[in-house]
This record gives C-alpha cells, sequence and structure tokens, in this order.
C-alpha cells in the first residue's frame, strides 16, 4: 500500500491547515495505475483566510464524474474541518480531481488537503469499478466511545467512526487477522461490538442520519468476543430495513464480514439481528460500511484509434491533453476531462451533448496565449469551430483536412509560420479561414483562393 499526496501548487499538506487556498477553478491529474483501485479523500477547513465569513460553495469532480458539491458551512461554524471520500478505480495513467465553481455561486473553490490511497486488490472486489465509483456515507466501529481509529491502526488510513446506542457493550477477547476479510478492516475497529441477551433481537439504527434514495454498497462485519473454543460461536439472521440481508450467519471468532454491492436505500435505515433459538449467546455487530454507488460520468470520446500514443483513452481525450501541454496561459480549468460533467467544461470548450460526447467548439481568441498547436489535433473530428485569433501563437499550422466538420478557422493575429496545406481545401464545409496577420510563407493554395463561399483572410503574411 502507498499513499500519496497530489500537489496543487504550493498549497496542499498531508494534514488539514490552518491556511486554505483560494483559486478559481482549478484540477490536479494524479499518476494511477489503471485498474487499481484507490480511496481518494478531499479535506477542508476554510479559515476565513480571505476575510469573509462563510466558506464558498463549489463541485468537486473525480475523471469527469461529479463527485459532490462542497458546502462546508455547518461544520466551520463549529470549528470542525469537513472530509469526502471516494473509492474509485484508476481508468487510465491519470486520475484528475478538479474543483470547479457552481453556477449559483460566484465563490472560487479552496482546499486544505488531498490524499490518494491505493487499496488491496480483494477490498471492494464486488463493484464493478469500470462503470461505477464509490462515495463514503458512514463507516463505524459499534460499541465503541472516544477516538476514530485510522493509521497506523488502519494502513489503508480509513476514518473507522465510534458509533454506540442504547443496547448493552461489550469487549472483545479474541483477536482476528484483518487479511481474513475481504475488505481488511483494522482489528482495532472489531475488538468492541454491541449486543443484547441470548434470546433476544437486536435492532440498530444506523446510520444516525436519513439517507436520499439511491443504490448503495453496504458491508457489516461481526466476531464473537469471546475466546476462541467449541463454543465460542453465535447464529442469528440479518436484516436490514425488513429485508433479508443474511440468514444464519454464523459470527465465530474468527470474524465473519456480510455484504450487498447493490442495495437500495432511502430514509432511516435499520438493521435488525434475530438470534437462532439454539444459539447460545444474543447476537451481536462490531463494525460496517456504507457507500452509495455512483456511475461514471464517462470520458469524452470520439472515436479509438490505436495511434493516440497507444493510450488507454480516446483520441479526443488524448487530442485536448496535447493542446493542453502545448500551450501557455490556459485558464486554470484546463485539466481533467474537458466536457464532463457537462455544467464544467473547460474553458471556451464547448461539447455536444448525450452520447458518446465530442468537442464541438475552441474560443480561446484574444486570451493571451502562446505555445504551437500539436498534429494531435487533428483527432477532434468532431470540431466544427477554432477561434484562436489574436494570441502568441507560433509554429506550423497542422494538416486540418481530416476535420471534417469544420465551418470556421480564426488563426488571425498570431505568429504562425510554414505554409498552408493544399489539403485544406477538402474541407466541404469550411465558410471562414482566417490566416491574416502571421508569418505564413510559400504560395496560398489555388483550390481555397477559389473556393466558393469561402471568407479567405490572408493578408499581413509573407506569401509569394
Amino acid at each position: 500500500m502507498a499513499s500519496r499526496i497530489a500537489s496543487f501548487p504550493s498549497f496542499l499538506a498531508f494534514v488539514v491547515v490552518t491556511v486554505a487556498t483560494l483559486f478559481p477553478s482549478s484540477s490536479s491529474q494524479l499518476p494511477v495505475v489503471k485498474g487499481t483501485r484507490y480511496l481518494v479523500r478531499t479535506t477542508y477547513f476554510y479559515g476565513g483566510f480571505d476575510g469573509g465569513k462563510e466558506p464558498p460553495v463549489f463541485d468537486q469532480i473525480v475523471d469527469g464524474t461529479l463527485w459532490s458539491a462542497v458546502n462546508t458551512t455547518d461544520n466551520y461554524r463549529r470549528g470542525m474541518s469537513t472530509y469526502f471520500e471516494m473509492v474509485a478505480q484508476g481508468q487510465g495513467k491519470t486520475m484528475s480531481v478538479c474543483l470547479a465553481r457552481r453556477p449559483d455561486t460566484a465563490s472560487s473553490p479552496f482546499i486544505s488537503a488531498l490524499e490518494v490511497i491505493d487499496l488491496a486488490d480483494s477490498m471492494y472486489n464486488t463493484t464493478d469499478f469500470s462503470r461505477f465509483t464509490m462515495t463514503t456515507v458512514v463507516r463505524s466501529r459499534f460499541g465503541s466511545k472516544g477516538d476514530i481509529v485510522s493509521y497506523p491502526d488502519d494502513p489503508y488510513n480509513r476514518y473507522w467512526a465510534p458509533f454506540a446506542d442504547a443496547n448493552p457493550m461489550v469487549e472483545s477477547h479474541s483477536s482476528i487477522s484483518p487479511d481474513d476479510f475481504w475488505n481488511q478492516p483494522p482489528a482495532k475497529a472489531l475488538k468492541a461490538g454491541i449486543t443484547t441477551s441470548r434470546g433476544k433481537k437486536l435492532a440498530v439504527q444506523w446510520p444516525t442520519t436519513e439517507l436520499p434514495a439511491a443504490t448503495y454498497y453496504v458491508a457489516l462485519y461481526f466476531q464473537d468476543p469471546r475466546t476462541a473454543s467449541p463454543f465460542s460461536w453465535r447464529v442469528f439472521d440479518v436484516a436490514v430495513n425488513g429485508n433479508d440481508f443474511f440468514r444464519g450467519l454464523n459470527a465465530s471468532a474468527a470474524g465473519v464480514m456480510v455484504y450487498s454491492s447493490m442495495m437500495q436505500l432511502s430514509g432511516k435505515t435499520e438493521i435488525l439481528l434475530t438470534p437462532n433459538e439454539t444459539s447460545p449467546v444474543g447476537p451481536l455487530i462490531n463494525a460496517g460500511e456504507i457507500y452509495q454507488i455512483v456511475p461514471l460520468g464517462g470520458r469524452t470520446a470520439t472515436r479509438d484509434v490505436s495511434s493516440c500514443r497507444s493510450r488507454p483513452v480516446s483520441c479526443a481525450v488524448v487530442a485536448m491533453e496535447d493542446l493542453a501541454s502545448s500551450l501557455k496561459n490556459l485558464p486554470p480549468d484546463w485539466a481533467g476531462d474537458p466536457c464532463l460533467p457537462q455544467q464544467h467544461s473547460w474553458t471556451g470548450v464547448e461539447c455536444s451533448q448525450g452520447s458518446p460526447v465530442r468537442v464541438l467548439s475552441l474560443d480561446l481568441k484574444n486570451h493571451g496565449l502562446s505555445g504551437s498547436l500539436p498534429d494531435s489535433i487533428v483527432h477532434l473530428t468532431g470540431m466544427k469551430t477554432i477561434y484562436l485569433s489574436g494570441n502568441n501563437l507560433s509554429g506550423p499550422i497542422p494538416d486540418l483536412s481530416s476535420m471534417h466538420a469544420l465551418t470556421a478557422v480564426r488563426l488571425d493575429s498570431n505568429q504562425f509560420s510554414g505554409t498552408i496545406n493544399p489539403s485544406m481545401e477538402k474541407l466541404a464545409n469550411l465558410k471562414e479561414l482566417h490566416l491574416n496577420n502571421n508569418n505564413l510563407t510559400g504560395k496560398i493554395p489555388d483550390g481555397l483562393k477559389n473556393k466558393a463561399g469561402l471568407d479567405l483572410r490572408t493578408e499581413g503574411n509573407k506569401f509569394e
């Protein structure tokens, strides 16, 4: 297991810091291994560093999937930090974690800490992470009071909060091996539990807050607290909100986990343990986890082509990543997926609706950009308009002839050099081609000069 801290430029720390950093919408690209599961945790403490009284509200996005809104107001009023967790799988070589302004507020995002932790292959392995992520709702150790259990007791630094109710509490006198459980709960999280006397049902309302109607992953942990012996067992049925969860569960001293990877829940949640009439002791429960199942937002796509640097993502995303790497002075939100979530596409980028999502337009005119256009821009085959006038872009203009949807290309008032590729005349839908005021040389292709209906502007260059 390895833990990694991602760096937004100079303002992240592993622990919650008292000075947060405010910035416009921004993203961080984290190196990951495709197919590996990660626990992603963001932590926020406002601190009033910008002179305001209320923390800003904004969205957090992972790999184009809208994770949640970040509203830390209530906790901040109590002097507390706020954290969010997600279990997600690496979809490629990088994972983007983005903070974005919401359309209903002018506030800018901030962050105090970001953690990305590798999880073992067995952990939460019944969820199809190629289609879903899981956001943490609650993670509790029952029958406990006091501190949260985390690292080093949990090598994956999960937070196990104490939970106690009116039911009797019991301490464990047996030992367990976390490796015997798929999710590897720390032994300390199972050292106590809540129980009842022999023959009685045990009802636990957990979590204490009502849940929105959704699909959830639920894992419950049980362990007989007595010293291991032929008599250290107890059998009971487990039900959640009146529905069978597991029948005839034998909670031995070694411990057992039962789970549902796709369970529908809403409102209050009650766990009911009904003992077998032959069980020598009453039922008990030691720990539990609930995650909400969130469908992936997908990734921007046009077509998969093996020539796109052999990357396991679409050519459109590769092209936009190349473009972002080739240009300087870009808007700060140019990271992550260029189109998703749809309400948080990159500045100057217009995308299609529905599936597949395609990049339709690029408009960064008069934006103070420098750099050059990469050849891979030609893979943006859904692009209709390119407006990059009034910048300081240089180098050759790529051959755009494969971008058949193009209707307008405005590259005027830059520093482009080289010649105009004659194949540009093949763009049947092209109505505007503004190349004036650059450093282009050679001849203007006759096919462009004579193209009917084309607004061609070439003055202010060095043509023959």
